[in-house]
């Protein structure tokens, strides 16, 4: 295995380099300022053991090892907790203790020393070493570039001047793309999902600063208010009090809807520091929290309605009111998870339904609008809804004869089907330029130019992999220039052959 370092002048592309790595071939990324939610209490990370973190001692003696979080800033928040440098370590011995077990990995390392003071370096130091003996790993670096050149089996220098070149070790005018597939050699992670992920995953959630607490807080103080303002409505009022239980329970699931964005950026960077388990699996344990979030206050909606007027009650009307909500929150679901737009972006697209709802569900102007397009009210949950009020139902023009509520939950799911529809192309896409970028690849690993840089690179084992990919060039050639190259680095010389796959050459 071998270690290899980047470097090269401030803006010239270190960073950029890596990010191209991590593009073109799975491996284990840490950033320069890798994020982690900053409530997260250290002790909680499943499968971790702090007391390897060379100042845990310190928070033992001062008995908060159980209860000091990681720290730092979120959605504008600055929580307390470990500084910016022992987040550096506690992610760098993340890394060290989840990949020790296996074997042949990529690890890409941005500025490990970023933050950290000089009586932590030997630690880092001793780790890279450690790692060394069974991964692959390339990092950047600003500090300690003369420790890290002693320790490195390779140095790529970048440039600002041409970023289309690379020089590798001695080797000038490497071209930067092939030097990237040539860098690229290593298996990914493989994470097995406990139980421990499952309830570390529960715990971070309903923390305190989680966000449930929070949103439970304000629901039971918003329909509190909605009890005493509201109480003993009278018999035509129905579509008023819906409408105002409905922006209650909208305006009390939208906070977590918002922090969405920022939830799904901390985390996709957690899981790339192998800190838990798959993003997926994430991503879908807090879709389902989120739709439990809406069903319980959508529950919680009926049940208070049911008390202030008699006359919206029923099955029908539960579920009515359930997948109304839905078609408002679905939206921000969907692209706050499941997308990489920006918080803004979010907000904004997030909002459409909401929007919509108001101009063409014709619920607010019933009768109204210019025709053909008072047609749009068929697309929006809302206009069924008021379809199945009373006192309101005889005003809403065209409502169905039957099957309304079936007509309801189709329309409140349609933004999703319009979101998997996107999704599906923009995946079909991806797939089909994948594919072409992969026989390219695997057309430039076929010249000898890459195996020459492989053999740079790996010394002999890269003579293995040459032959494990069906590369066609002169092994016996190759196998000569590693000889000659060993006899120069110890002096010494050797007639013994080399062993590739089945062959000896």
């Amino acid at each position: 295995m071998t270690l290899t370092v980047c470097v090269g002048a401030s803006g010239s592309g270190k960073t950029t380099f890596l990010n191209d790595v991590y593009k073109s071939h799975k491996c284990t990324y840490i950033r320069q300022y890798h994020n982690l939610r900053p409530y997260i209490k250290v002790s909680a990370i499943p499968n971790f053991d702090p007391r390897k973190l060379p100042y845990w001692d310190i928070y033992e003696r001062e008995n908060k090892a159980n209860s000091i979080i990681v720290g730092g800033t979120i959605a504008g928040q600055f929580m307390a907790g470990l500084s910016g440098g022992q987040r550096k370590l506690l992610i760098f011995e993340l890394i060290f203790q989840r990949t020790a077990p296996q074997s042949d990995l990529l690890i890409v390392l941005d500025e490990p020393f970023a933050g950290v003071t000089d009586d932590f370096v030997p630690f880092i130091t001793d780790r890279l070493n450690e790692m060394r003996k069974k991964h692959n790993i390339l990092l950047v670096t600003n500090d300690h570039v003369d420790t890290l050149k002693k320790m490195a089996d390779n140095t790529v220098t970048v440039s600002a001047i041409d970023r289309t070149k690379v020089k590798i070790n001695e080797r000038e005018g490497v071209d930067r793309n092939l030097a990237l597939i040539a860098m690229s050699i290593g298996d990914n992670f493989a994470y097995s999902t406990t139980n421990n992920d499952l309830k570390f995953f529960t715990d971070v959630e309903f923390s305190a600063n989680g966000g449930i607490p929070g949103i439970a807080g304000f629901t039971i103080f918003a329909y509190g208010l909605f009890l005493l303002t509201f109480w003993n409505s009278q018999l035509g009022s129905e579509a008023l009090v819906l409408i105002s239980a409905g922006i209650i329970s909208f305006f009390s699931v939208n906070p977590y809807l918002l922090q969405l964005v920022d939830w799904r950026i901390f985390m996709v960077e957690e899981a790339e520091a192998l800190l838990h388990s798959s993003k997926s699996m994430n991503k879908f344990l807090k879709t389902n929290l989120t739709v439990l979030l809406i069903l319980m206050i959508s529950s919680t909606q009926f049940g208070i309605m049911q008390a202030v007027i008699d006359t919206l009650s029923g099955v029908d009307m539960y579920f009515a009111i359930l997948f109304d909500n839905a078609s408002l929150m679905l939206a921000p679901i969907c692209l706050g998870l499941y997308t990489n737009l920006s918080l803004q972006a979010v907000q904004i697209l997030g909002a459409f339904p909401f929007l919509m709802m108001i101009f063409f569900s014709t619920t607010f102007s019933p009768g109204a609008g210019v025709d053909g397009l008072k047609n749009l009210r068929y697309l929006f949950s809302r206009y069924y809804l008021f379809c199945m009020t009373p006192s309101v139902d005889v005003m809403m023009e065209g409502c169905p004869e039957s099957n309304n509520l079936l007509y309801l939950i189709l329309s409140s799911l349609l933004i999703v089907f319009i979101f998997l529809t996107v999704i599906g192309g923009m995946a079909l896409r991806s797939k089909l330029q994948k594919k072409k970028h992969s026989e390219s690849k695997r057309q430039s690993m076929m010249t000898m130019e890459y195996a020459e840089l492989q053999v740079e690179l790996f010394g002999e084992k890269a003579l293995k992999k040459l032959k494990h990919i069906g590369s066609n060039v002169d092994l016996k050639s190759l196998e000569n220039s590693v000889r000659s190259k060993s006899m120069e680095d110890d002096g010494t010389s050797s007639d013994e052959p080399v062993t590739v796959g089945d062959e000896t050459v």
